[in-house]
């Protein structure tokens, strides 16, 4: 099989067989890939973007991936990217900051959340795959229905930049993220786990001798503070519904409200010159009851939205792509795939799931929500200064954010690549 290199035209061709049609070339999307491309299946993964650049998308690569990057021998190619390290995660409460979180003790390879952007994190991963003959990556094509033969998804129907195209696979995989065509199509049944907040994103500059990263909690606010290296990403948490309010209120009185709750930053606000500067994020927590069909599955947001509470929303996606590799690579290769086999994908990826979405649900009811409701001035709560004064209880909160619910190991092989194999055309 070619290989498509990212961003070229499909040229005549109209069709594709292949043996596992990717939908969404995100961090679960392009990790599946390039698995299954690296254990010898043939693979093809539709992205509907001619590139992966997009601001405030999950920027954070956990402990858990690291971890997975080094099982593959990647990681420190992976690490010469530009990056920052953060090794303690604390915040502010009021006027008293705390550390609550320290990554350090998972050891020097890994006792760190490494702040890549997420564009040359799939950058690498598609380097990596289009090495392999039987990898395809298509650039500009939007998945826009499945196709159904007796009963079971044969692939997909996609629109590209040259027009219509059929790819037909045994296995289509749904990683198109929490709007997913994919899941609407297939006419999955989602449950809504809630999520009473919203988040606006935006970027100020970042002077070397500033704080790296925190979490900054005032009576009625809280903002997460990102070191991204020479600016700040930060996300302004609000309650659910009330982005409307606040853009009424102008852009003016939305750089009082940041200025009056970073007072560190109240020098620079006037970069934000107008809303264009401010992304808003509607925050889902959802997952399908059910995740495959014969022939599909989802995985990663498309089978489960999270919110970015914590950053674990794309750790957890890669963590689904590893089990689905480790699972399904043999019967794909085989030409073997039963039904039962995404089954097994689903039984092994639900629980860490259920979990992480009620640690979320349990810090916005707990944490979040009275916050924001707060009126009068915060006070730092007694379980937090006991973990601030105790490095060993730092570790828990670490290992939950860091490390996650049952977390993967690469069991997929590692095929040859023969020299020579990615071509650009």
């Amino acid at each position: 099989m070619e290989t498509q290199s990212m961003g070229e035209p499909v040229g005549s061709e109209r069709e594709i067989p292949t043996a596992c049609c990717i939908v969404g070339g995100g961090p679960a999307g392009m990790m599946l890939g390039f698995l299954l491309a690296r254990a010898g299946v043939d693979v093809t993964v539709l992205e509907k973007h001619a590139d992966f650049l997009r601001d405030f998308r999950g920027d954070t690569i956990h402990p858990s991936t690291l971890r997975l990057m080094d099982e593959l021998g990647l990681l420190d190619e992976l690490l010469r990217l530009p990056h920052s390290q953060l090794v303690k995660l604390g915040a502010q409460i009021g006027e008293t900051p705390i550390r609550f979180a320290d990554f350090s003790f998972l050891g020097p390879r890994y006792g760190f959340i490494a702040f890549m952007p997420q564009w040359d994190f799939l950058n690498f991963l598609a380097s990596k795959a289009a090495a392999y003959p039987n990898f395809r990556l298509i650039m500009q094509a939007e998945a826009t229905d499945l196709i159904e033969d007796d009963g079971r998804i044969a692939g997909v129907k996609a629109m590209t930049r040259d027009g219509p195209l059929t790819v037909r696979a045994t296995l289509t995989v749904g990683c198109d993220g929490r709007h997913s065509v994919v899941r609407r199509q297939a006419g999955f049944e989602v449950q809504d786990i809630g999520a009473p907040i919203d988040v606006f994103w935006l970027r100020l500059s970042r002077r070397p001798d500033e704080p790296q990263t925190s979490g900054r909690f005032n009576a009625g606010s809280f903002f997460a503070v990102i070191d991204r290296g020479d600016y700040y990403q930060i996300a302004y948490v609000i309650p659910k519904g009330a982005s409307d309010a606040i853009r009424d209120g102008g852009i003016e009185a939305f750089r009082k409200i940041v200025a009056d709750n970073l007072p560190f930053l109240a020098d620079r606000v006037d970069e934000l010159r107008n809303w264009d500067e401010v992304k808003l994020l509607s925050v889902r927590i959802d997952r399908l009851t059910t995740w495959f069909r014969p022939g599909l599955l989802c995985i990663g947001d498309a089978a489960h939205a999270m919110s970015p509470m914590g950053g674990v929303g794309i750790n957890l996606a890669i963590q689904d792509a590893v089990a689905a590799a480790n699972i399904l690579w043999r019967p794909l290769a085989d030409g073997t795939l039963k039904t039962y086999e995404l089954a097994k994908v689903q039984r092994r990826r639900m629980f860490p799931t259920r979990v992480t979405q009620r640690l979320q649900v349990l810090a916005q009811n707990r944490i979040i929500q009275p916050v924001l409701g707060a009126a009068q001035p915060l006070s730092v709560p007694r379980m937090m200064r006991l973990i601030d004064r105790t490095p060993w209880l730092q570790r828990i909160p670490a290992r939950i954010v860091g490390v996650g619910i049952r977390p993967e190991h690469i069991q997929s092989p590692a095929r040859a690549v023969r020299e020579g194999a990615a071509r650009s055309q």
